[in-house]
């Protein structure tokens, strides 16, 4: 029995006191993640993470993780770790994706203060975690909860495993939020638009015009569409609409596929493939937007506007450029605090 009381006294008082006005409702923004050190051990943390995820790499049986454990965590993040050094956030010590996430953060709860919704961020893999996130607005009195994944495709590595952690975060919990997750935004007129605005943009302060476009998604094994991922339709749906909003037809803006990991088949065509065939096919000027990314990265800022700008040049090209993610641009946001005040709607 004291045990009881001594329960509901402490429930008791973590509730706010009367007359405190708190936020009732919670917004989480999620990324992917990043390793918190740019050195190897900070990124075999991560990495050990994020590929013993079954959403990842879906085979976890005793020949992978051999293979984790024997050879990609003993070489792989040297290898990474320095090309994480060449795009670290050196003023705040982190990578540029926790300093885009936290300022995407920041800005989303100043666009919508008036409605008394609580925002925070959070990273699928490494820090800040989905539970500290939660924690951190339920901490502030809210009771409902929608996850925004940042990315504008689904696919069950990416959106499904950040609800996979919702909700094993939700299980330990016994006073639960009522739960939200946006959907994906992959033909969002918002979004589409900004994407458009950004890329004419970018195109108008460089000193030469791009031949064509290559739009550069994040690839995934074929096995995973076979089975069923939408993923590559909705990559393709977003081409589509850029296609249409800037002009374009499909010889002059290109959908490829980057960052295949291992000896499987993935979607295609591969990004650095298509970069090298057509530096060798005479084209001279490149340009290359990513609209899977909802902030700029590792993938974005190192394979897009380094290695593959090394390739293009490589093999005969001569001017290559890199679209900045949207990030917390104006355009941006707007396609980010959009999706959030309808999916908000009947809460506030």
């Amino acid at each position: 029995m004291a045990a009881v009381i001594s329960e509901e006294r402490a429930v008791e008082s973590a509730r706010p006191a009367a007359g405190v006005n708190l936020p009732r409702v919670g917004v989480l923004l999620v990324n992917l993640g990043t390793p918190d050190i740019a050195d190897a051990e900070g990124v075999r943390v991560y990495l050990k993470e994020f590929l013993s995820d079954r959403r990842v790499i879906e085979n976890q049986g005793l020949l992978w993780k051999i293979i984790l454990n024997g050879i990609i965590l003993r070489r792989r993040p040297k290898i990474k770790a320095r090309d994480y050094q060449k795009i670290w956030n050196n003023d705040k010590d982190e990578s540029p994706l926790k300093t885009i996430t936290r300022s995407q953060a920041e800005k989303l709860a100043a666009g919508i203060a008036q409605q008394h919704v609580a925002v925070d961020w959070a990273m699928r893999y490494g820090n800040p975690s989905i539970g500290a996130g939660i924690a951190a607005l339920t901490a502030q009195g809210c009771e409902r909860l929608l996850v925004v994944p940042l990315y504008p495709q689904y696919s069950a590595a990416t959106s499904a495993t950040v609800c996979d952690e919702v909700f094993r975060v939700l299980m330990r919990l016994r006073a639960q939020p009522t739960l939200r997750v946006s959907p994906p935004y992959y033909d969002d007129p918002d979004y589409i638009e900004a994407l458009a605005v950004s890329i004419n943009a970018h195109l108008a302060t460089l000193p030469f015009k791009p031949e064509l476009i290559l739009a550069s998604y994040h690839g995934m094994p074929k096995s995973y569409v076979d089975a069923g991922d939408p993923y590559p339709l909705q990559c393709a749906a977003t081409t589509g609409g850029l296609r249409k909003r800037l002009g374009l037809d499909d010889s002059k803006l290109l959908m490829t596929f980057q960052s295949r990991f291992g000896n499987e088949e993935w979607l295609q065509p591969y990004t650095d493939k298509t970069v090298e065939r057509l530096a060798k096919q005479g084209i001279k000027r490149l340009a290359v937007v990513m609209p899977g990314f909802a902030a700029d990265c590792l993938e974005t800022l190192e394979e897009i506007a380094g290695e593959n700008a090394e390739i293009f040049r490589h093999n005969g090209g001569e001017q290559f450029s890199a679209i900045p993610c949207l990030n917390d641009s104006e355009g941006g946001m707007n396609a980010i605090r959009q999706l959030v005040l309808r999916e908000l709607k009947g809460w506030i």
